[in-house]
């Protein structure tokens, strides 16, 4: 749960980087995906580290989308794959 809580951290400084009218959508987008999969159940198929990679892999994606450097990345990067 604490890493989870650092990814979800780092979304948010990375968020902070985007086009000021696009920060509250992606907040709350965040803060939706990480509330959704708080408690994973035992049986699911889903591993949080696949999760944390796929957080990862989308924060990338939104960086590029607006023009953000990549490497503004490299923290939440670390975090996942620590």
């Amino acid at each position: 749960m604490r890493k989870a809580l650092r990814i979800y951290g780092e979304v948010l400084r990375l968020v902070r980087r985007l086009p000021k009218d696009t920060r509250p959508y992606y907040a709350k987008y965040a803060r939706e995906n990480f509330v959704n999969y708080r408690e994973l159940d035992a049986n699911d198929d889903t591993s949080p580290d696949e999760l944390f990679h796929r957080a990862y892999n989308h924060s990338l994606w939104v960086l590029n989308k607006y023009s953000v450097e990549e490497s503004a990345a490299n923290k939440l990067k670390e975090i996942c794959s620590g």
